[in-house]
C-alpha cells in the first residue's frame, strides 16, 4: 500500500471509530444492559440487517436518473 491508501484507510477508520463510539454510547442511554447478554440480540440484528438492505436500494433508486415519482411520506 501506498502513502494515499495509507491515509485514505486512517481517515475511513477514525470515522468509523468515533461513529461507532457515539452510536454504542447512545445504544446504551436507550436500551441500558449489557448486550452481549441479551438472549434477543440475533432476532433485533436480522432486523437492522433488513432495514440495511432497504436504505442501500432506496439509496440506489436515488442515484438512478429518473428517481420514481413523489414519496408518500418521508
Amino acid at each position: 500500500m501506498d502513502a494515499d491508501h495509507e491515509a485514505h484507510l486512517s481517515r475511513i477508520l477514525s470515522a468509523v471509530t468515533i461513529e461507532l463510539r457515539s452510536k454504542y454510547l447512545r445504544g446504551q442511554q436507550e436500551h441500558c444492559g449489557r448486550l452481549w447478554l441479551k438472549p434477543e440480540i440475533l432476532e433485533k440484528a436480522i432486523e437492522e440487517a433488513l432495514d440495511l438492505v432497504v436504505y442501500l436500494y432506496t439509496l440506489r433508486e436515488q442515484q438512478e436518473p429518473s428517481p420514481p415519482s413523489s414519496p408518500v411520506c418521508l
